[in-house]
């Protein structure tokens, strides 16, 4: 995950494996990758940058970026009705290598801070110019890989630079922000200083949103199940979805028992509560087609659960006929759900079921492929 900086350092609890060919190694050719995989994809999407994938010819630090770094993909949102969220790239930097936000060291500490208070501002200008909120995500990777001696001095630091970002004048409004939790990353095995907890009371205490990653749970975990009890505390929650293979491998998003999950209880507690992005972290397909693969899965359950008649079954439920209730989830699996899904896709004049990949390959060969 190397962005746009010129170099190819990553590291940080990240592991994006594979190499398939064809990767995008400019702004252009990106836009251009995006762009295909939208002519495939029914409906209005939003797309979520790092600040890694700034657009410019200056010698600029991350701490010093800003908006006019980014007014080309402003452009690009503008062309293709597109929202654009925003996340800090707090990995992949020689200042990232042992710790950012929970430092020790001060200097340390205040880079990663600007950084923040920069992408606050960067969050703005894509809200004020595509007339949408910005969602700003903030995790970070810090924690050890061996048992810790001090667990608490880095979260209180970790705290301190939250605070001092938040403190940043910019439109509440227009940014929502979220924190992100982790269980562990790769050398983070032993401490994460952004854990679950530490995030979801600080994002209680300062009236954020805290993020909830299905790829950074324990794998036996049921993170639809946390969506329920997160809404009772808070007005809105913010969603990565992924696809958890054993820890964390963040495979491509498909139509299984989990996104069916997920996407049931969005719907149950109304779409305007759960901010929803996805996961990509998988270079060993080509990743048009996976970008195209995971939202459309995902797109099929977020319809699957609108058409599940969830009040009547909360009705059974409420009143105890558990046998009516099961007969009717068992029913439901059956019916000509795919039919609405063709549909779908034929109003938005893209292509139903997997028609849409022979032009991915024909993209690949004509495109693709002939990157050096």
């Amino acid at each position: 995950m190397s962005g746009f900086e010129g170099g190819a350092r990553s590291g940080g609890g990240l592991a994006v494996t594979g190499n398939y060919p064809g990767r995008a190694r400019n702004h252009a050719e990106l836009m251009e990758d995006i762009a295909k995989a939208l002519s495939h994809i029914p409906g209005k999407h939003r797309l979520n940058l790092h600040a890694s994938y700034a657009i410019t010819d200056e010698n600029v630090d991350r701490d010093a970026l800003a908006p006019r770094h980014f007014a080309k993909w402003v452009d690009f949102a503008k062309a293709h009705g597109l929202g654009l969220d925003f996340n800090p790239t707090y990995f992949s930097h020689p200042k990232a290598d042992v710790a950012t936000l929970s430092s020790y060291d001060e200097d340390i500490r205040k880079f990663w801070i600007d950084h923040g208070v920069a992408c606050l501002k960067i969050a703005e200008y894509f809200a004020t110019e595509l007339d949408t909120y910005s969602l700003l995500n903030i995790w970070i990777p810090d924690g050890t890989k061996d048992t810790p001696a001090d667990r608490q001095t880095p979260r209180k630091l970790l705290k301190d630079s939250l605070d001092a970002i938040l403190a940043a004048d910019y439109d509440r409004d227009k940014v929502p922000v979220s924190v992100e939790s982790k269980v562990f990353g790769i050398g983070l095995e032993s401490f994460t200083v952004g854990s679950h907890e530490f995030y979801m009371n600080y994002a209680n205490r300062r009236g954020i949103l805290c993020m909830i990653d299905n790829g950074h749970f324990h794998p036996t975990e049921n993170v639809a199940d946390k969506i329920s009890s997160m809404l009772a505390f808070f007005d809105k929650v913010a969603l990565h979805v992924t696809r958890p293979v054993r820890w964390d491998s963040d495979h491509v998003v498909l139509f299984d028992d989990e996104m069916r999950a997920i996407a049931a209880e969005i719907i149950k507690h109304g779409t305007h509560r759960v901010l929803l992005g996805l996961d990509f972290f998988d270079a060993g397909i080509n990743r048009v087609a996976a970008w195209i693969l995971g939202v459309r899965a995902a797109q099929k359950a977020l319809l699957y659960a609108i058409l599940t008649p969830h009040e009547k079954m909360a009705q059974l439920q409420r009143q105890g006929r558990q046998t009516e209730l099961l007969v009717l989830q068992e029913e439901l699996k059956t019916l000509p759900f795919g039919d609405v899904w063709n549909y779908f896709c034929l109003i938005n004049n893209v292509a139903p079921e997997s028609d849409w990949f022979a032009d991915i390959k024909k993209y690949e060969s004509d495109v693709l492929l002939k990157r050096s």
